[in-house]
């Protein structure tokens, strides 16, 4: 992978632009690819609890109020949804908390946090106590997941962001497989085991990433932001694999001052300028931030969630067998297609994803949902409904984890220009988390006897939920690909969602005014951070 570049001409640009950013090498690739590892942090954490609402937890003995199980409609609703509570918090307090400390520093705070919540769950013996230990947890996950996002976008080279933040999905998937795989190990032993293993052994995930991130760098653009230049150096040398006084550094740490420069002049950093602007201006503040809380909301309601924290019980519900067998085979599908948009993401596009992964999953849903109906006409094919239902769920996962499941990062973390980024990223996924938090409380009373009890009926609501993706990605969401984060923002003043693709970068923000000063105080800071590394290493 050392010197590769992509081949498009909107990738390079032209001139001097090929120069604003080093080729991709293996070490920096790999440097930005492990932040991805916060995912399988939030996909554990939200997928073990289907098994757990699926089982008896053996809380308690046989006196206990809930009497071992959590078969009550309002204790799986308030057990799965109190996470996303959490997190919704944990997201809004994440966004300052990025500018005041750094990214970096951010999402070791929520590991630490995530632990203590962990604690007090493994430590329940009631439904008392794991419902503040998830909401514990959820905080540390809202810091996690905001700012992955925030840092990945930051540190990685344009030319392979998109299959790197695509990688946070991916850990995802992998947290939401392995959580499938401990309960399916745990559903049948009936001691507090079945519940204290599985929440114990997100104890390691916190360790390892915490662990990590302390030998990775702090975004260069957070730097710029704080005006330590020397810093920003330093850490656009880790993560290129070039020398601090290269030409590529220079050039791009060059382009990082110029476009703070130009943004700081035309627009603040405070909560309340995030909703500034017009809704008919693509480039305004407040079009933006609505663009990523929206984008968010709208990948909760593809309805991909259902499966994961109530396909265990939904699929008891409708008489299929093995149902966390099942539950394990939908969380390996959603692994297994998930590295695909590593490749599409890059060749297509966000947009053209977006646009037909939610024409997919539509189909698979409107036609899960008509089996459903002639099932409940001729019990005879209960049998062969309940194979087509397995086979068209796993089609529906497939293009959501190959498409909306890491696009709907990937633009959230390039739609915002660095003033309001670590706000803007932490808005659009506290919206994630919300609606996460809505669902996980509306879905149990949907699908459940004794209140609207719509089966299968609810793939209706989840296929028309989808359809509205297919319309808002076509006329809303725009193109980035092959674009750096300065790009995207002059890309967003310049042209329309629907004409984003054609757009190809023609200037810099270095080659403006700027240009002589910022190239002046690049090649200082270059200069700083060189003779900083020549004395550490004399020391």
């Amino acid at each position: 992978m050392p010197g590769w570049a992509p081949s498009s001409n909107r990738a390079q640009g032209g001139g001097d632009l090929g120069r604003v950013e080093a080729p991709v090498t293996l070490r920096g690739y790999l440097l930005c690819v492990f932040a991805a590892f916060g995912g399988i942090l939030f996909g554990y954490d939200s997928g073990y609890i289907s098994g757990l609402t699926g089982q008896d937890p053996g809380f308690g003995d046989s006196s206990d109020a809930y009497n071992g199980y959590l078969y009550d409609t309002w204790q799986k609703s308030l057990i799965t949804s109190i996470l996303s509570a959490g997190t919704f918090f944990g997201a809004l307090f994440a966004g300052s908390l990025a500018d005041w400390i750094g990214r970096r520093s951010t999402i070791i705070a929520g590991c630490g946090v995530f632990s203590v919540g962990v604690a007090m769950q493994v430590a329940s013996t009631t439904i008392a106590l794991l419902v503040p230990g998830r909401l514990i947890a959820g905080v540390g996950v809202g810091f996690v997941s905001a700012v992955i996002i925030l840092y990945m976008s930051e540190v990685a080279p344009k030319a392979v962001r998109g299959a790197i933040v695509s990688g946070y999905q991916f850990c995802i998937t992998i947290g939401l497989l392995l959580a499938a795989v401990v309960d399916q190990t745990m559903h049948d032993d009936l001691s507090s085991r079945s519940y204290r293993v599985p929440m114990a052994i997100q104890f390691l995930w916190a360790l390892i990433l915490a662990a990590g991130l302390f030998f990775l760098p702090e975004s260069p653009r957070y730097h710029v932001k704080k005006d330590r230049l020397d810093a920003a150096a330093g850490a656009l040398s880790t993560l290129r694999g070039q020398p601090v006084d290269s030409e590529y550094i220079k050039n791009e740490l060059s382009e990082l001052v110029a476009s703070y420069r130009y943004e700081q002049e035309n627009m603040q950093a405070n909560w309340l300028d995030c909703f500034r602007g017009g809704l008919k201006d693509s480039s305004s503040n407040l079009r933006r931030v609505l663009l990523g809380m929206a984008l968010q909301m709208m990948q909760q309601w593809t309805g991909v969630n259902f499966i994961f924290y109530y396909g265990t019980t939904f699929f008891q519900q409708v008489g299929i067998k093995n149902a966390f067998l099942i539950a394990m085979i939908t969380t390996a599908v959603n692994v297994l297609s998930t590295p695909i948009s590593f490749w599409t993401i890059e060749k297509f596009g966000r947009r053209t994803l977006l646009i037909y992964g939610a024409v997919g999953m539509a189909l698979c849903e409107f036609l899960i949902a008509i089996v459903g109906v002639a099932t409940h006409a001729n019990t005879h094919t209960s049998t062969a409904s309940g194979y087509v239902l397995i086979i068209f769920t796993c089609f529906y996962i497939f293009f959501f984890a190959s498409t909306w499941g890491p696009a709907a990062w990937v633009v959230i973390g390039e739609i915002f220009p660095l003033p309001i980024r670590a706000k803007g990223v932490a808005l659009s996924t506290a919206s994630n988390w919300l609606w996460n938090f809505v669902i996980g409380q509306i879905t149990p009373y949907m699908v459940d006897k004794g209140y609207a009890n719509m089966g299968t009926n609810v793939f209706w609501v989840w296929g028309s939920t989808c359809t509205l993706c297919v319309v808002f990605a076509y006329f809303l969401v725009p193109e980035t690909k092959g674009l750096s984060l300065e790009q995207v923002d002059r890309m967003l003043h310049e042209t329309n969602p629907r004409n984003s693709a054609k757009w190809v970068p023609h200037t810099a923000y270095a080659n403006q005014a700027s240009r002589e000063d910022s190239d002046k105080m690049a090649a200082q800071a270059a200069s700083n951070a060189l003779g900083t590394e020549h004395h550490e290493e004399k020391v």
